[in-house]
């Protein structure tokens, strides 16, 4: 226990979370209108490959340390918005939605060995837990019947965030096991292999 702990409180594991969160903040105000309220944004795809690279505690820490940086007033939400006031507001379940789809994507991509398909399932599965928060707050806040919220909120993304989960996955699966041997401090002669 005391190892796991030295390991994931190393100072490499730490600037790894803060460069991800960083990758999130410089990703996520970047979005592309949509007719409804929610925009496509690349923070989705910062999010997915913090998940896939850090795992699913590493990649929880810099989700919500990118939230609070946002919570706080930093410019880092979609639309180069920050403060309380967005995470209240009618896409803030999707803010918060972040953090169960980084922790299953985390979560299934450390179960991954040589099962590379594990990684794109948490991504899937965690952006179905991403949508049913986002899509709950948005008929909240604006009173919207279930239908109505699905396709402003749910249907135009589909294809565009089945893309990023590609993407991701074909980033991270040959990066990821470089990635925890350097946090874990191994030479390079183990990185190697």
């Amino acid at each position: 226990m005391k190892t796991e702990k030295r390991d994931f409180f190393n100072v490499r594991s730490m600037v790894f979370m803060a460069i991800f969160a960083a990758l999130i903040c410089v990703a996520a105000p970047y979005a592309i209108p949509m007719p409804g309220l929610v925009p496509i944004s690349l923070g989705t795809f910062a999010i997915y490959l913090t998940g896939a690279m850090l795992g699913g505690k590493r990649g929880t820490v810099a989700v919500c340390v990118y939230i609070l940086l946002g919570a706080i007033g930093l410019p880092v939400f979609t639309g180069f918005a920050g403060g309380f006031a967005k995470l209240l507001g009618p896409t803030g379940g999707y803010i918060v939605g972040y953090v169960p789809l980084v922790l299953l994507t985390g979560i299934f991509s450390d179960m991954q060995s040589k099962k590379h398909w594990t990684m794109p399932v948490g991504m899937v599965i965690g952006t179905a837990v991403m949508y049913a928060f986002g899509t709950a707050w948005f008929m909240i806040m604006n009173g919207s019947p279930l239908g109505t919220a699905l396709m402003n909120c749910v249907v135009p993304f589909l294809i565009g965030d089945t893309i990023k989960i590609v993407l991701a996955t074909v980033i991270a699966v040959p990066l990821r096991s470089r990635l925890n041997a350097i946090m874990q401090g191994n030479s390079k002669s183990e990185l190697d292999k």
